[in-house]
């Protein structure tokens, strides 16, 4: 029963709850935002590491390496606290954005360049015997064929990043987990951060599980 009151104490759930609920949308938003900007931004990369000029080829390279090599934590550490010193300062639901955004964007760009790469040359052929644009190639013949293929690991990464906003509160974000630290010290009672663990399952889990129908769903698809 002591154990009951120490982490699942039902008073300081339901006193909690309400502070835990803002966190959550900051979370979502948060999430959002940087899986929107994070996959615009890679499909950039991916085309330019694809199809421009050799120096901006190996400059989208290096920064696919770089992005995947170094931690989230690193990056929004840098984006946050470095930047200031050159005069450059974000919020932090801005900082903490720019650096998921950056890190999601390194691994979508290998992942629709292995899609497009995937995609038999011919199209790319017929398309320009047909005279077909770059841009019209791509939009309408190349990245709906690729799509299939990149949609699987793309929500993936997508999940990952979801999972990785909680890395917000290092920076003062008034995300879930920040919210959830706040109310465990208010409350003098770490019911909230088992509340908090509560409801990360409770989004986190149907997406992982959907995930996993998307790739036995596609992988029956090739076969």
């Amino acid at each position: 029963m002591e154990i009951l009151d120490i982490f699942f104490n039902l008073d300081v759930m339901r006193r909690a709850f309400p502070i835990l609920m803002r966190g959550l949308v900051n979370t979502i938003l948060l999430g959002f935002a940087a899986i929107f900007f994070g996959g615009i931004l890679g499909v950039l990369v991916c085309l330019v590491r694809l199809y421009a000029t050799k120096p901006f080829r190996l400059l989208a390279v290096l920064y696919t390496d770089i992005f995947r090599a170094i931690p989230v934590l690193v990056v929004l550490i840098l984006v946050y606290y470095a930047l200031p010193f050159a005069g450059i300062v974000f919020s932090s639901f801005v900082a903490a954005t720019i650096a998921l955004a950056l890190v999601l964007a390194a691994y979508t760009a290998e992942v629709v360049r292995a899609g497009i790469e995937a995609v038999p040359r011919g199209q790319f052929e017929a398309c320009d015997a047909l005279g077909l644009s770059f841009f019209t190639t791509m939009r309408k013949v190349i990245l709906p064929q690729a799509f299939r293929m990149m949609i699987p690991p793309l929500a993936s990464y997508a999940v990952a990043i979801m999972k990785d906003t909680s890395l917000a509160s290092v920076v003062a974000m008034d995300d879930l987990l920040k919210q959830a630290t706040d109310a465990q010290a208010l409350f003098a009672n770490p019911t909230p951060l088992l509340l908090a663990a509560l409801i990360y399952i409770a989004i986190l889990w149907p997406l992982v599980r959907f995930t996993g129908w998307l790739e036995q769903h596609y992988k029956r698809g090739y076969r």
